[in-house]
């Protein structure tokens, strides 16, 4: 999708609203020269909405932006489990699929969405606390409570605040390409991209210190992805036995080493692509691919496309 176009971000207040959750996407997706969104918050009605943790919020729009919006999101609120949100909420997320507005939650928010039964038989996911309430209340709800996000195509889900900042990074990776996104993490402070498939929890504490040198390591291989990286190259520089690092690693990241930097190196391969008129040949060589044939190989693999066909997606309209 061009970078050009305008994306219309409605953020839908609920009654006990968590504060977290509201502000990740109003603050992710909010207007400036480098994000081509526009962002309003909405309840079901205009004016002050009682939030969670003894914060309240004064809207501007009623549920009018759910029309109005490309995608909406639903932050999470408190007690989920026990009554769905207004009828007038529902049927006008259910009005605004139907238009074709992307649907997206944030923690419990999942529990809006589900209440539109347009999750029936769809894979989601909400906070790990909640995700045996989900699965009571809405049975066709396929729960998935070991990841950090779920994918749908026009209705995602996410687990806790945190994982609403990787959930937003997501959508702007699919929307304006991994230079946007890469930008928008580093004004966060944020991981630039987290694996849906992440676990919420890692079930025994990883020791701090390395934690730290894990996260190093990784830095540090963002940086040589045109080297010959393997996995002994890896655990060696974070001072550990392969074994180890490959073990921890996957509880850290949701990858193996090699997918992890695999994905790396197609992910920056995917800013060059966007950002320079480099030639596949030159961008495989300085990603660490050799040739290509092995980007196009992996490309289409990971990304179901061509290094070309990306390219002209984010070109088109310039």
């Amino acid at each position: 999708m061009p970078p050009s176009r305008l994306h219309r971000v409605a953020v839908l207040v609920l009654d006990g609203a968590k504060p977290l959750d509201v502000g990740i996407p109003a603050q992710v997706f909010t207007t400036r020269a480098s994000m081509p969104y526009e962002v309003r918050a909405c309840g079901a009605e205009p004016g002050l909405v009682r939030g969670g943790d003894g914060l309240s919020y004064h809207v501007a729009h009623g549920l009018d932006a759910l029309a109005w919006a490309d995608i909406a999101f639903v932050p999470g609120y408190r007690f989920p489990d026990r009554d769905d949100p207004p009828r007038a909420v529902v049927d006008a997320l259910v009005a605004a699929h139907d238009r074709g507005t992307r649907l997206a939650a944030i923690s419990t928010g999942a529990f809006a969405l589900a209440a539109t039964g347009l999750l029936d038989g769809k894979r989601a996911t909400t906070h790990w606390h909640y995700t045996r309430a989900l699965a009571a209340k809405h049975p066709l709800v396929q729960v998935d409570e070991n990841v950090l996000f779920v994918d749908e195509g026009d209705m995602l889900t996410s687990a806790g605040a945190a994982s609403g900042i990787d959930l937003c990074l997501h959508i702007l990776r699919r929307d304006l390409g991994v230079a946007a996104s890469n930008h928008a993490a580093r004004r966060l402070v944020a991981a630039p991209y987290r694996s849906g498939g992440q676990a919420q929890y890692v079930p025994r504490s990883l020791p701090e210190p390395l934690g730290e040198r894990f996260a190093a390591t990784r830095e540090w291989a963002l940086h040589r992805l045109d080297e010959h990286l393997t996995l002994d190259v890896l655990a060696r520089h974070a001072a550990v036995s392969p074994r180890t690092f490959s073990r921890r690693f996957v509880e850290d990241t949701g990858y193996t080493p090699m997918q992890w930097v695999l994905r790396a190196r197609i992910d920056l391969a995917r800013e060059l692509l966007e950002r320079s008129q480099r030639s596949v040949e030159q961008i495989a060589t300085d990603i660490g691919l050799g040739t290509g044939t092995n980007l196009r190989l992996h490309f289409q693999r990971i990304l179901g496309t061509t290094p070309s066909e990306y390219r002209r997606t984010f070109t088109q309209g310039e």
